[in-house]
């Protein structure tokens, strides 16, 4: 007799990182039916949650506790056990007549490279970079970064505005290169580095500032998010504090794709998402961005845009969205989309709903409601 082995049935798991804790939610291939797996670190402030896409167990906080103070959480169990970071990031010494710092919290967890096993990067705030190869456990900082007088200065003061304090984020590892990095800090510009991250050079031609200030001083520049293109490694995406960009490399100057969006809405905002397998189609959620910047859905009618020609035209996506009088946004971590062949977006909000956008963001469904201000959400498939 032949023995047919069936496929398992794809599963994913959002992960929602918020204000008082973390959740698991489990889904069918459908995204129609969920099991909820939280609370997990009740109480505590969850920047992000991240599945190591190399093993598809291996699951990183990155936490700021009450008695432990700011440290990352490492579970090999999908959440059922987790054990604290050996030795958390943590800035070193005072060096090269620096002021010394401390970190207040890890807020962006990228995984390393496919080929480089247990490498993962995180950024903090204050800004700082730490790198760990040994899957979590313990983090050492990258000095060319966290210790560098010309980085120091374009970090600006630690009150530049950002709510709760100046980060950094958007890490992004080169499919095709473990050496070619790039983040971005709020403030203080896009970075890039060739070498692992021995070296930088910031990557902020053709971004925009605040009016009334220098766009060729580092230090104005405020990157909300980057993303780079899966299926177009030279392709980048941007939602910055003054727009939306695009970069096509080796060019070197952002193009403001985000003119072509309703003027009554604009290009405010903080999440970019990018489609898994199309360069051209990437996905923003715009807020109220008002001189007094509300941080809310313009009008208190919040929606997805897509583009499918790389920026040159917008569309809005809201079908299922509450139509008037909800006053929530979405935080920069807290919109993502699974890589299924028909993808599915799913976002989080400030007033704690957890959305998925059917049909690449064309129909929206809530699956929880009443959570803490959720800061990140992510997706990942389990086999």
């Amino acid at each position: 007799g032949v023995i047919v082995m069936k496929p398992s049935p794809t599963r994913l798991v959002l992960l929602v990182a918020t204000r008082k804790g973390a959740w698991l939610f489990h889904g069918d291939a459908q995204r129609s039916a969920w099991t909820v797996d939280g609370p997990h670190f009740l109480g505590h402030t969850i920047s992000h949650v991240q599945l190591d896409p190399r093993d598809g167990r291996t699951l990183l906080a990155a936490a700021k506790t009450g008695h432990l103070g700011p440290t990352v959480f490492r579970s090999t169990d999908l959440g059922k056990t987790w054990k604290e970071a050996r030795q958390p990031p943590a800035f070193g010494p005072a060096s090269n007549g620096l002021p010394a710092r401390a970190v207040d919290h890890s807020f962006w967890l990228t995984p390393g490279h496919a080929s480089e096993r247990d490498s993962w990067y995180v950024g903090t705030s204050p800004q700082g970079l730490f790198r760990s190869e040994d899957g979590g456990v313990s983090w050492t900082p990258l000095p060319a970064v966290n210790d560098d007088a010309r980085f120091r200065e374009w970090m600006g003061t630690e009150q530049d505005g950002t709510p709760d304090g100046p980060k950094l984020h958007s890490i992004i590892v080169d499919p095709r290169d473990p050496a070619h990095l790039l983040f971005g800090m709020s403030g203080g510009g896009v970075h890039e580095s060739r070498d692992a991250g021995r070296s930088w050079a910031p990557l902020i031609e053709g971004m925009q500032v605040v009016e009334g200030f220098d766009a060729a001083t580092v230090t104005f520049h405020d990157p909300h998010c980057l993303r780079l293109c899966p299926s177009n490694p030279d392709r980048l995406y941007q939602q910055n504090h003054c727009g939306i960009y695009r970069l096509d490399r080796p060019g070197t100057a952002w193009q403001r794709v985000g003119r072509s969006m309703p003027a009554d809405v604009g290009d405010i905002g903080f999440p970019m998402v990018v489609h898994p397998r199309d360069a051209d189609t990437a996905w923003v959620f715009p807020m109220d961005g008002n001189t007094v910047w509300p941080r809310t859905s313009p009008d208190g009618r919040p929606a997805a845009y897509v583009t499918r020609n790389a920026g040159r035209t917008w569309q809005r996506l809201d079908q299922g969205l509450p139509t008037s009088q909800a006053w929530w946004t979405v935080k920069r971590q807290a919109m993502t989309v699974d890589a299924r062949p028909a993808p599915a977006l799913y976002l989080g909000t400030t007033s704690g709903e957890l959305w998925v956008g059917h049909d690449e963001g064309g129909r929206w469904s809530n699956i929880a409601r009443h959570l803490p201000e959720i800061y990140a959400v992510e997706v990942a498939e389990l086999a």
